[in-house]
C-alpha cells in the first residue's frame, strides 16, 4: 500500500524505519513544523523529519493540517492509509477522509484506558500492573477509534521515558502488522465503552512532589515524570527534582527528612521511606544521588 506517515518526536522514529523495510511505500512523511531546541533555541526539524530526509524522503510541515496547501499535496499523493506515531496536531474529518483506508494510529496504552497524551506517564503514575500498545482507526472523538492490534506487557521497574522507548520499538513492529490487516481488508475491533481514562499532558505543578504522601506513590510520580517534566519538590527555597527512586526498608525519618550512607540516599515520606537514585539539586547537573549527598545531607529536609 501507498503511505503518507505521521509523525514527530524520537519514539515515532522506530515506526517510519519499520514502515519504510516493509513490503509496503511510504511516499511521504507529515511532521510538525521546526521548533526551538537545545540551549541556544535554534529551530531545528523533528527527528522524523531528520530521518525521513535521510532516507530521501518527502517532508510535510503544515503550520496546521487543516492548511488546504497540505491536504491538496495529500490527495495528489493518494495514499491507502495514513500510520501515525504521536505526530501532535489534531487531524480535522477534511484531512481524515483524505486516505482510502483512514488513518491507523499506534497508542501507548492499552486502550480504552490512558487515551490522551501522556498515556506512559499516567499508566506509572497510577501504579497500573501492566502497560501496552494499541493500533486503532483515528476518528475525530480523541483516541476512540476502533482497534486492529492491542498487546500488553507486565509494567517494568522503568521511567516514563525509559519505558516509552521500549514500546517504541515493539510498537513498531505492531504497526506494520496493522498495516498489514488493513492491507488484506481486516476489519478492527469496537474499543469497549467501560474502563475509560484519559491521560493530559503532565503540568509542572502535577510534577511537584507531596512528601506527606506514602513512599510507593511518590515513587511512581517519580518514574513517571521521568524525564519529563521531571517531579521536583523544594530544598532550601530552591527547585530540587528527582529522577528516579525506589521504595526503602521504612527508617526513622520524618517527611523530607534526609539521611545518607556511603552508598545511599534516603529520605522519609509520610509512610514508608525512599531510596534517592538520580537528582539535580538547585544549579547542579543530574546526577546519582549518592555523587551529590558526599557534600553532606544531615539535618537538610526536603519540602
Amino acid at each position: 500500500m501507498r503511505l503518507v506517515f505521521a509523525g514527530t518526536p524520537e519514539a515515532a522514529v522506530a515506526s517510519l524505519d519499520a514502515l519504510v523495510a516493509s513490503s509496503h511505500e511510504v511516499v511521504a512523511v507529515v511532521t510538525r513544523p521546526d521548533a526551538p531546541a537545545g540551549r541556544g533555541r535554534r529551530l531545528t526539524a523533528s527527528p522524523v523529519a531528520q530521518r525521513a530526509t535521510e532516507l530521501g524522503i518527502e517532508v510535510l510541515k503544515p503550520s496546521h493540517p487543516r492548511d488546504p496547501e497540505f491536504q491538496a499535496r495529500l490527495r495528489d499523493l493518494a495514499p491507502d492509509a495514513c500510520p501515525v506515531v504521536a505526530y501532535g496536531a489534531l487531524l480535522p474529518q477534511s484531512a481524515l477522509d483524505i486516505p482510502t483506508h483512514g488513518w491507523v494510529n499506534l497508542h501507548f496504552s492499552l486502550l480504552p484506558r490512558w487515551r490522551g497524551a501522556a498515556p506512559v506517564q499516567r499508566a506509572i503514575m497510577a501504579g497500573d500492573p501492566e502497560i501496552g500498545t494499541a493500533c486503532f482507526d483515528i476518528v475525530r472523538e480523541l483516541d476512540a477509534g476502533d482497534v486492529y492490534l492491542v498487546e500488553s506487557f507486565p509494567m517494568p521497574d522503568a521511567t516514563a521515558g525509559e519505558l516509552l522507548a521500549s514500546l517504541a520499538e515493539s510498537g513498531a513492529r505492531q504497526l506494520v502488522a496493522a498495516v498489514d490487516l488493513i492491507a488484506v481488508g481486516v476489519a478492527p475491533t469496537p474499543q469497549p465503552t467501560e474502563g475509560i481514562t484519559v491521560a493530559p499532558k503532565i503540568t509542572v505543578e502535577e510534577a511537584r512532589l507531596d512528601l506527606g504522601r506514602d513512599a510507593a506513590s511518590l515513587r511512581n510520580q517519580i518514574m513517571g515524570c521521568s524525564p519529563d517534566p521531571g517531579a521536583w519538590c523544594e530544598l532550601d527555597g530552591q527547585r530540587f527534582k528527582v529522577y528516579r527512586a525506589r521504595v526503602a526498608d521504612p527508617l526513622p525519618l520524618g517527611p523530607g527528612q534526609l539521611s545518607a550512607t556511603k552508598r545511599q540516599v534516603f529520605v522519609g515520606t509520610g509512610d514508608g521511606t525512599l531510596e534517592l537514585l538520580e537528582v539535580q539539586a538547585p544549579g547542579k547537573r543530574r546526577m546519582p544521588a549518592i555523587d551529590w549527598a558526599r557534600s553532606g545531607v544531615e539535618g537538610k529536609v526536603l519540602a
